[in-house]
């Protein structure tokens, strides 16, 4: 890819994000009134139906209208075209100046360390690397250490409350007067 076929992506890149952000959200007709219809879009079909005939007051309906630029469709939003890898002898089809492979969901761990190593060593732009089960991780250890440290205030708070209760008599209870009738 020469530079200016990379300065006309980016730009296309940047008509299309401007694009979505005014794109409204397609959504099925119904679906807001009933519970049992999800938003899915669905084409409106029938013969008298107003989102059909484009009746104001009526969300949008899909048309070619709303199309991004021909040059970056279906392209990541990095510019990169996707490719989905299942085992490492996947990356070997991919090109790393012009494509950005993505793990599937069904690899498990350790093909994933694999998957990310050869692509690391091929510099192949992965685009979910698995970020998240690192953040995960932190967010455990620091919630087991604020554990920890709530857990000691209420043992401190506790033995206060057990040297108070040693200093202080309990006050005796009243009994009740017997009445005279009795």
């Amino acid at each position: 890819m020469n530079e200016h076929d990379a300065v006309v992506l980016e730009k296309a890149l940047k008509v299309r994000a401007r694009l979505k952000r005014k794109k409204p959200d397609f959504v099925r007709q119904e679906s807001w009134r009933y519970e049992r219809i999800k938003e899915n879009w669905r084409r409106p079909k029938g013969i008298d139906n107003k989102m059909r005939r484009k009746i104001k007051g009526w969300p949008q309906t899909v048309s070619v209208g709303y199309r991004g630029p021909k040059a970056v469709r279906r392209l990541h939003p990095s510019g990169y075209e996707e490719v989905l890898v299942y085992n490492v002898d996947e990356l070997k089809k991919v090109n790393p100046k012009t494509q950005a492979a993505r793990i599937a969901h069904t690899v498990g761990r350790r093909t994933r360390l694999q998957i990310l190593a050869e692509a690391r060593r091929r510099k192949i732009t992965i685009l979910n690397v698995g970020v998240r089960e690192e953040k995960k991780k932190e967010e455990v250890e620091k919630a087991e250490a604020e554990e920890e440290k709530t857990v000691e205030k209420e043992t401190e708070k506790e033995k206060e409350r057990k040297e108070a209760a040693k200093e202080k008599p309990k006050p005796k209870r009243k009994r009740a007067k017997k009445s005279k009738g009795e």
